[in-house]
């Protein structure tokens, strides 16, 4: 980071642009334990803390870990009358695989399993390397940059906010028992939960750049190298 006056209005070298209200402000250097807000809105821009990106890490892999079990333990299990049937995550996905709602089925796997374990992935593999203070891996930019972009559609908390909705309605007309993969998914909630609240976005840009990669893409203004 630097500070005034080494920045560059036309490039946006120097500056941070506040993610909730856009305003522009000179980005600083912050040591552990300081927190950088903008001072529009008040919005939390950095917050460096030591041992931040292991726990990070740490949380990516739990992640994984609930998805992996989320998807092969069962779901719940539905008994009338001493008729009982137990589904797992595919086979409530694999519901609506017939016919027009195969679209319904690939968008609902991909957004409670698929991008979710997929953001872990690519936030461990950027954040590998500078945990252990090394320099990033080659397509860490990338990974991070992908990662950032699939945050608003990792939507395992609305499957469980949905699931539990239809399932109060369904309990009057049979039983209903909640399997592991379920409780599997409220704890992937609190894990991503935990995982946001760790992760700073401007910190981590901030620790790839001090690794040596470029990741704003404005390297080239009008033709010429900066």
């Amino acid at each position: 980071m630097m500070r005034e006056p080494n920045y560059d209005l036309r490039t946006g070298e120097g500056l941070i642009a506040c993610p909730r209200c856009d305003a522009l402000l000179i980005d600083e250097e912050l040591s552990f334990g300081e927190t950088a807000r903008c001072i529009r809105c008040n919005t939390v821009l950095a917050r460096p803390r030591a041992g931040a990106f292991s726990r990070i890490i740490a949380l990516s892999m739990t992640s994984l870990i609930l998805i992996v079990s989320a998807i092969f333990f069962p779901f719940l299990e539905i008994s009338r009358m001493g008729f009982g049937n137990t589904t797992s995550l595919f086979g409530v996905a694999l519901a609506f695989s017939h016919g027009w709602l195969m679209p319904l089925t690939i968008a609902v796997l991909a957004m409670i399993v698929a991008l979710p374990a997929a953001r872990a992935i690519l936030l461990a593999y950027t954040l590998m390397p500078l945990s252990r203070g090394r320099a990033p891996w080659a397509h860490a930019v990338g990974a991070f940059r992908l990662c950032e972009a699939l945050r608003p559609w990792s939507m395992a908390e609305i499957f469980v906010i949905g699931t539990a909705v239809a399932l109060v309605k369904v309990a009057g007309l049979a039983t209903v028992s909640l399997g592991p993969a379920f409780w599997a998914f409220c704890c992937l909630i609190l894990v991503n939960i935990a995982s946001d609240a760790f992760t700073s976005a401007a910190t981590i840009w901030d620790a790839i750049e001090d690794g040596g990669l470029s990741t704003d893409g404005r390297e080239l203004v009008e033709g010429q190298s900066l």
